[in-house]
This record gives C-alpha cells, structure tokens and sequence, in this order.
C-alpha cells in the first residue's frame, strides 16, 4: 500500500452490515498504556529501495521467509517491491535475485505491481511436490506463482503461473486499469483435503476471494474462484449513529494485511481503518471483530483540495491498541501450540500480539516497537511483516521477525522515497515480550 495516504473512504450505509456489526463490535473503554512498549532492534537490514525511475519504480511492501529444512543457513526471504517485481534476500539480507514485474499489456495500460506475498509448501505438480511463493499482482488483477528452488543456478525463484490464469476480480482490462484488483493475499492449505487455497483482498473494496490454486498439466500452476465474502464497509457505532470510515469518493475500507491459523483453519484480516476480522478460512461463517483502531468511529471530510481526510471529535468507540493502518498480520507460532497473531500498528509504529487461541477471544498480549540499532535504522508505518519461529541455523537459532520500513534513512536527497526490510532475532522479541 501507499504510505501517507487518506483514511479509506465512505460508502452508503448498508442495513444487514450495521446489524452484523452492531452484534459484533460492542463499545469499548478507551484507554491508555501505562508503560511504554519494550524496543527491539535488527540485526540486519536490506539494500534501500527506491520508489522512482532511477530505483526501477521498486517500493518495499510485503515479506515471506522460506525456510531451507536441509541447510537451514541458506534459507531465504522473499519480499515485494511493487512495480519493482519481487526481491529474494539470504539471511544477512544481501540480495541474490531480483524478478522483474510483468510489463503492461498495452501503452494506456497498467503495469505489473506485486503487492503481497505467502508460501504454499509441497504443492504436488507433474515434476513431483514443490514449495511455491504466490504473489498478488495489483497492477494486472492476477496471482502470479514461483517455484521455489534454493539450488536453481539462475535465482531460487522460477515463474510456474499458468498463462491463462483468470483475473481475480475484474472482467476486462478497463476494470483492471480501474486498480479495484487484487491487494492483500495469504495462503492455507486445508489439512482435511490437502488442496491448497489464496485468499486475495480487493483494493478499495471490501471483498475476498478464496481461490483454489491448481496445477496444470504442463507444470504450471492456476486457480479458481470458489467463493467471495464482502465484509462491511458501514458501521452501527453504540450511540445508534451509522459510520464509515473518510476517503476518497468512491473507495470503500479494503483489506490487506491477511493471514491464516492452519490449526484451526481461521483467516484474520485486516480491514486497514476498521480493525482486525476473524472469520473461517473457507469464507463461512459469520466474521467477527477482534480488535478495532482508535480511530474507528471518528468522522472525517474528505478534502478534495489536499487530498486528505480532516477529521472531527473522537466520540471514544475505537479500541486501545491498533492505530490506523492496520496491516502486515503474521502468525507467531510456538512448539505446544501456543503462539499470537502479530499485526502492525502503522499509525504509531508499534506491533501488537494477540493469543491465537480463539477460546480466549484473541485477548492482546501485548506489543513491541522495531527502533533503531548500531546497524540498522527501525520501522516506521510497516506494510509487511513475516514471523518464523523455528531454528534458521547460525544467524537465527531462535527464529526470524522480517518487517517491512515505509521510511528508510540512508544519506539520499530530500524528496526521494526510500523503503526496506529489517531482520529481527525472534528471540530477542520474545524476551522482551516474556518479561
């Protein structure tokens, strides 16, 4: 997504979504942290990238870690960077390959912007089982899909999507230069079936779409459409009044930041100005809000003038933990099945943790702050962030933390746009977490 930016804008209210949501989202006391949130510093940091011409347009978003279960020490990060394609990144976060986005199909058209990325492990394809990293192309309204080989002399990553893999969301090249097209993804693999499935988040919109992914016979790899769920984009506040979040006129609050708890099959999602959604992965059921921003329930105007959104008296509904944007939601697993939902706090620069446990609600944990080290600068207003928490041999025995910076600070001239990944010891986190 696109730092700096208004809040997401208004839709017209809709009677079913303010019933859902006023069941589901009762008020909440507003307070404030005693103590301030425990720091942590990286380890290591990425090449800076730059968000214009001479930086190939590349802008730092979204991260996965693939772990190399033989030589964990060669395992791999694999980033977005926009218009800049895909970057893969060892672990002292030195880049070894850069993959071009697809170009625009046409001279009036949009060009390839990789938005999101998660990883499918053994997917079963003609030439036997492959670990896969699925990648939300934003700029063309597609998924597009990488097999992943540590050992491959021309880069780990090699382009399995299927050349006629559908549109996610649009039905014509008009509508994909609309950019109402696929933004936000997470994969699952359903432990029942064994078929492995996308979720893809609509930009602007308030939609999802669960997508089975499939191999062809020719090796490649497609999809299909199985279900959508449109979460709402009005809101019943309990003093009986409707909201909706202040944007630009015709952009409703999207989702990006995704994940999904495979134990338990259940998709948490990010509705960027609203809060944190829990709902099945398979798209059933009913969703409900786990946590919500300070900032939901806070009218705004949008002003066409400056572009922003001014915003009016806070009547006290938004939650105490999350400040607008939520994003980058990750899944911190730990060996006796214990483990928190991770998600950035971009608005203040802050993460929050959540028990994954359902049974207890997804109570807050609590949080943590990426600050600035000896080597490295920390994160502010992070896009994307991956957790492992699993041995990553000599650098990272107790796992690896990647998050995403929306303001890196190198020496570069005032006005260009510079962006990043930090690496984290994992086990700094938890000690600081745990104490």
């Amino acid at each position: 997504m696109t730092t700096n930016r208004p809040a997401r804008s208004a839709a017209l209210a809709v009677g079913t979504a303010l019933a859902l949501v006023a069941a589901l989202a009762p008020a909440q006391a507003r307070t404030h942290a005693a103590e301030p949130l425990p720091a942590v510093t990286p380890r290591a940091e990425t090449p800076t990238l730059y968000d214009d011409e001479a930086g190939g347009s590349a802008n730092a978003d979204d991260p996965a870690i693939w772990r190399d279960a033989a030589d964990p020490d060669s395992s791999l990060v694999i980033a977005t960077a926009k218009e800049g394609g895909l970057r893969v990144y060892d672990l002292d976060a030195r880049q070894v390959q850069s993959v071009p986005a697809p170009a625009a199909p046409g001279p009036d058209d949009a060009p390839g912007r990789f938005n999101n990325v998660d990883l499918v492990h053994g997917l079963r394809l003609p030439a036997g089982r492959a670990d896969l990293a699925v990648v939300s192309d934003r700029g063309h309204d597609r998924l597009r899909v990488y097999r992943v080989d540590r050992g491959r002399p021309g880069g780990p990553l090699t382009d399995v999507t299927d050349p006629a893999a559908p549109r996610v969301f649009s039905a014509g090249q008009d509508e994909v230069n609309d950019q109402q097209t696929a933004y936000g993804l997470a994969t699952w693999t359903d432990p029942a079936s064994g078929r492995s499935y996308a979720l893809a988040s609509r930009r602007n919109r308030t939609e999802v779409a669960l997508l089975e992914l499939l191999a062809t016979p020719g090796g490649t790899v497609t999809y299909r459409k199985v279900r959508t769920l449109t979460l709402p984009s009005a809101f019943r506040l309990p003093d009986g009044t409707s909201w909706t979040p202040c944007a630009e006129p015709g952009e409703l609050p999207q989702v990006e930041g995704m994940v999904v708890d495979p134990a338990n099959g259940v998709l948490y999602a990010g509705q960027e100005d609203v809060g944190i959604w829990r709902v099945r992965a398979d798209l059933s059921g009913t969703p409900k809000l786990v946590d919500k921003v300070r900032e939901y329930g806070v009218p705004g105007v949008y002003d066409e003038e400056t572009e922003e959104c001014a915003p009016g008296a806070d009547p006290g509904f938004g939650g105490t933990r999350l400040a607008a944007d939520v994003e980058g939601l990750t899944l911190l697993t730990e060996p006796d099945g214990d483990g928190y939902v991770l998600a950035s706090s971009q608005g203040d620069d802050t993460f929050a943790l959540y028990d994954r446990e359902t049974g207890d609600d997804n109570e807050y944990e609590g949080g943590f702050r990426v600050t600035a080290g000896r080597t490295a600068d920390g994160s502010e207003e992070c896009d994307g962030a991956a957790v492992l928490n699993a041995p990553l041999g000599s650098r990272y025995p107790r796992g690896l933390l990647v998050v995403q910076d929306g303001h890196d600070t190198p020496s570069v001239p005032e006005g260009r746009e510079a962006t990043g990944f930090k690496f984290v010891d994992l086990g700094r986190v938890m000690d600081r977490i745990d104490d």
